[in-house]
C-alpha cells in the first residue's frame, strides 16, 4: 500500500507540473502573438526592403517582440496573483479551479525574473549589436558593389532632390511624401557609405571577434542566471528575508475584500501607465517615441527595453506603496489537496 501511495503521489505530482508547463506555455503564446502585431504596427516597413538584411531585422524582430511579451507577462503577473488569491478565498474546493494554486503562481513568478534578466543582459544586447553590425567575412555583404550601390542611391537622390525643387508650394501632400522618401534614400546612402569606408582589417577581423566576445558573454550571462535561479529555488538561506505577507489563498489582501483588490489593480496599472507616460514626457526621450509605420529596428529594441526595465521595476514599486502584500506559498491551499509526500518537495518562498 505505501508503494502504491508513493507511485500515486509521484504521478500527481508529474501531472501537475505538465498541467503548470502547459498554462504557462499558453498564457506566454497569447502574449507573444499580441507583441507581434503591436510591434510590427510600428516597425517602419522600408525595412523590409533589403534583402541582405532581411534575416538580421528578422531576428531582431522576434527577440524584441520575446522581450515586449515578457514585460508584458510581468505586469499582467501581479495583477493575476491577487485576482488568483481572491478566486481561492471565494471558491476554495471548487472543482474547476484546482489548477490555480501557489504553484502555479510560483512557478510564474520564476519565469518572469528568468525571462526578464536574459532579455535585459542577453537578447536585447545581441539583437542590437547583432543588427548594427557588418556580418561574417565571405556573406552576400563582402561580395556586393558597394560604388555600384552608393552611384544607384546618388543618382535617385538627386531625382527626388529636382522634383522637390520643381512642385509648388501648393502640393503640401506630395511634398511631405517626397520629404520623406528622400530622408530614406539618404539614411540608406549613409549606411552604404560607412560600410564602404571599413577597412577589410575591420570587416574580416574585428567584427568577427567582436560577434564571438558577444556570443561568450552571453553564455557567461545565461550560466550567471541560471545559477542565481537554481539558487533561490533549491536554497531557503539564499531568499531575501523580510515581511511575509499571508500566502495565495489564506486571506485576503484588502480589509475591503474583492472591492478592495480590485482597486488595488487599478491603482497597479495606473502606476504603470503613469511611469510609461512620464518616461516619453522627458525632453531627452521625446524623439524615442515610437511611430506607426516609421519606427526603426534600433528604436524598437530601445523602446522595448524601456519598457522592460519599468515593468521589472513595478513590483518593487507597488510593494513600497503598500499595494501588494501577497507572500507566494506553495503551502496553505496545496497541503489540503496534496500528499504529505508531495509537499515533501515544495517549499514555500
Amino acid at each position: 500500500m505505501e508503494g502504491q501511495d508513493e507511485v500515486s503521489a509521484r504521478e500527481q505530482h508529474f501531472h501537475s507540473q505538465v498541467r503548470e508547463s502547459t498554462i504557462c506555455f499558453l498564457l506566454f503564446a497569447i502574449l507573444y502573438v499580441v507583441s507581434y502585431f503591436i510591434i510590427t504596427r510600428y516597425k517602419r516597413k522600408s525595412d523590409e526592403q533589403e534583402d541582405e538584411d532581411a534575416i538580421v531585422n528578422r531576428i531582431s524582430l522576434f527577440l524584441s517582440t520575446f522581450t515586449l511579451a515578457v514585460s508584458a507577462g510581468a505586469v499582467l503577473l501581479l495583477p493575476f496573483s491577487i485576482i488568483s488569491n481572491e478566486i481561492l478565498l471565494s471558491f476554495p474546493h471548487n472543482y474547476y479551479i484546482q489548477w490555480l494554486n501557489g504553484s502555479l503562481i510560483h512557478g510564474l513568478w520564476n519565469l518572469a525574473s528568468l525571462f526578464s534578466n536574459l532579455c535585459l543582459f542577453v537578447l536585447m544586447p545581441f539583437a542590437f549589436f547583432f543588427l548594427e553590425s557588418e556580418g561574417f567575412a565571405g556573406l552576400k555583404k563582402i561580395l556586393e558593389d558597394l560604388d555600384e550601390q552608393i552611384y544607384i542611391i546618388t543618382l535617385e537622390e538627386e531625382a527626388l532632390q529636382r522634383r522637390l525643387n520643381g512642385l509648388s508650394s501648393s502640393v503640401e501632400c506630395n511634398i511631405m511624401e517626397l520629404e520623406q522618401e528622400l530622408e530614406n534614400v539618404k539614411t540608406l546612402k549613409t549606411k552604404l557609405e560607412r560600410r564602404k569606408k571599413a577597412s577589410a582589417w575591420e570587416r574580416n577581423l574585428v567584427y568577427p571577434a567582436v560577434m564571438v566576445l558577444l556570443l561568450i558573454e552571453t553564455s557567461i550571462s545565461v550560466l550567471l542566471v541560471a545559477c542565481n535561479i537554481l539558487c533561490l529555488l533549491v536554497d531557503e538561506t539564499a531568499m531575501p528575508k523580510g515581511t511575509r505577507g499571508p500566502g495565495i489563498g489564506n486571506a485576503s489582501l484588502s480589509t475591503f475584500g474583492f472591492v478592495g483588490a480590485a482597486l488595488e489593480i487599478i491603482l497597479i496599472f495606473y502606476l504603470m501607465v503613469s511611469s510609461v507616460v512620464g518616461f516619453y514626457s522627458l525632453r531627452f526621450f521625446g524623439n524615442f517615441t515610437p511611430k506607426k509605420d516609421d519606427t526603426t529596428m534600433t528604436k524598437i529594441i530601445g523602446n522595448c527595453v524601456s519598457i522592460l526595465v519599468l515593468s521589472s521595476a513595478l513590483p518593487v514599486m507597488s510593494r513600497t506603496l503598500g499595494l501588494h502584500k501577497l507572500h507566494l506559498s506553495n503551502t496553505s491551499r496545496d497541503s489540503e489537496t496534496a500528499k504529505p509526500s508531495v509537499n515533501g518537495h515544495q517549499k514555500a518562498l
